[in-house]
């Protein structure tokens, strides 16, 4: 019985996902990557952008980092992986992350602006807890977004992420054959 409540528990857990910080326009950010190349999100209307707050030195974030690259392997130019870390994190951690966990996209350089409005962290609610990733549809908008915990595994550690991906790309193009 507790094996099935645990595998109803990770089954359903990304439909308890959407929380506060979805349903809303996803901020404006730009940002630089390690080579100090700006990344606008305006820059990626028209793709699904999958945006993971993190910091280097977070085991989940390393575990996460695989599946990540899958989604940009597989998804190619119709989403945008992007990863945002914040102090302490510096050019150094960050190289050595991507380059142990063979990371091909983004990681960008936030001095917390970004990653407090994504959050909505206020003087009341100073804190964040990292990993934390959101699914930003094709118009900009926060579609979903997971936190790091039991409920959310899936996401992190299993194959959920795809089907709320593909969920957010909708049906495939139909080909059209040639005349």
């Amino acid at each position: 019985m507790r094996r099935f409540l645990l595998a109803f528990t990770l089954a359903l857990a990304p439909l308890w996902a959407a929380g506060e910080l979805s349903n809303r326009r996803a901020p404006g950010f730009s940002l630089p990557d390690l080579n100090l190349k700006q990344h606008d999100l305006g820059d990626y209307r028209g793709k699904v952008v999958v945006l993971e707050i993190m910091l280097t030195n977070c085991p989940h974030c390393a575990k996460f980092a695989p599946l990540l690259e899958e989604v940009s392997r597989k998804y190619g130019a119709r989403v945008q992986v992007i990863s945002i870390v914040n102090p302490p994190d510096t050019t150094s951690t960050v190289g050595r992350f991507a380059t142990d966990n063979k990371v091909t996209y983004p990681i960008l350089f936030d001095c917390g602006q970004a990653a407090g409005s994504y959050m909505k962290a206020s003087p009341q609610n100073p804190r964040f807890d990292i990993p934390h990733l959101f699914l930003i549809d094709q118009r900009g908008m926060i579609r979903n977004d997971w936190a790091y915990s039991v409920l959310n595994i899936g996401i992190f550690e299993g194959r959920a992420l795809l089907a709320e991906v593909e969920k957010v790309l909708g049906p495939p193009a139909k080909k059209v054959a040639p005349k």
